[in-house]
């Protein structure tokens, strides 16, 4: 059974730059990619606001950048996901889904959150052309045109608002009569002239055409069918971070997310450190998960000295 030093599961910008950072140290690093290598920055296409690329920079293109870079300095980086992990006792064991059993010394968890999405086949076919899960990524490209936001959290009303500041007029879509978000941030959304609530309303289709989104069908709670044109259609119904395999050993927060020591990035578990969006709810951007990584790999530099 092979014995890793480092072991980091996960290929997004947290992962990568865990990789790269404690591979330059010197410390023997493997990587495994998961279900999705590059993250969820690949769903989207061209990245404006990632340090250092002033015309903005492809989000592949950045990915595979990233990995290699992580591979120039010695990390092997693997295709493969966790499917099982027995934290109980270092080295930990853990089970790839190809059957491959690893010890691995320490362990740094990078493995990110999916999106929610509708489930519309519409949907996934519009990824990327107009559909998005993050406002702060893609909300640029909306500047004086019109979007819709699908959800009634807070999530949901912070997005709306910021779309509010670039775009023309935001829906938001709410399938309820009220909105699950705080009383503060419902303020916030009724103060903004330029968002308009649709309330009682599921989403049947998102429509559009070869060059992107141009609008969503709705269903209203008492049978009534319309379109609303839209240039941009935005999901903030939830996050499900990828963490599941780690519990119960793990701390986990009500939501599921791991929980780190202060601004560390030191789990419940010595040895075991976290990093990127499965232990951030409320950043989850590509440069904060990438500064995660960088710190996950200097504490476990610090760990292993530690503990020779």
């Amino acid at each position: 059974m092979e014995n890793i030093k480092c072991l980091v599961l996960g290929a997004g910008p947290a992962g990568y730059t865990t990789a790269i950072y404690a591979s330059r140290a010197g410390i023997p690093t493997v990587l495994y990619e998961g279900m999705e290598p590059g993250g969820q920055l690949t769903t989207t296409t061209i990245v404006e606001n990632y340090p250092g690329f002033s015309g903005g920079v492809d989000a592949n293109t950045l990915m595979a950048e990233m990995k290699a870079q992580a591979q120039r300095f010695g990390a092997q980086v693997r295709r493969g996901s966790a499917v099982k992990a027995n934290l109980s006792r270092r080295p930990f064991h853990i089970t790839i889904d190809d059957g491959t059993e690893l010890l691995a010394e320490t362990l740094v968890i990078a493995t990110g959150a999916t999106a929610k999405y509708l489930g519309l086949p519409s949907e996934t076919q519009y990824r990327g052309m107009g559909v998005s899960a993050c406002a702060t990524c893609d909300g640029f490209f909306y500047r004086k045109k019109v979007v819709a936001v699908v959800g009634g959290g807070d999530t949901a009303c912070e997005e709306a608002v910021y779309l509010a500041g670039l775009a023309r007029k935001v829906y938001m879509i709410v399938r309820r009569d009220v909105f699950r978000a705080s009383k503060a941030m419902q303020e916030k959304v009724f103060a903004t002239e330029n968002i308009e609530i649709l309330w009682n309303c599921n989403t049947q289709e998102v429509l559009g055409d070869g060059s992107g989104v141009t609008g969503a069908r709705l269903l209203r709670k008492d049978g009534t069918v319309f379109d609303i044109e839209v240039d941009g259609f935005f999901l903030a119904i939830g996050h499900h971070p990828n963490a599941e395999i780690f519990a119960p050993a793990v701390a986990l927060d009500e939501n599921g997310y791991i929980l780190t020591e202060g601004k560390s990035s030191r789990t419940s578990v010595p040895g075991v450190f976290a990093a990127g969006d499965v232990q951030d709810p409320s950043y989850r951007q590509a440069v904060t998960a990438a500064a995660s990584g960088c710190k996950a790999a200097i504490d476990v530099r610090d760990f292993l000295l530690e503990n020779k």
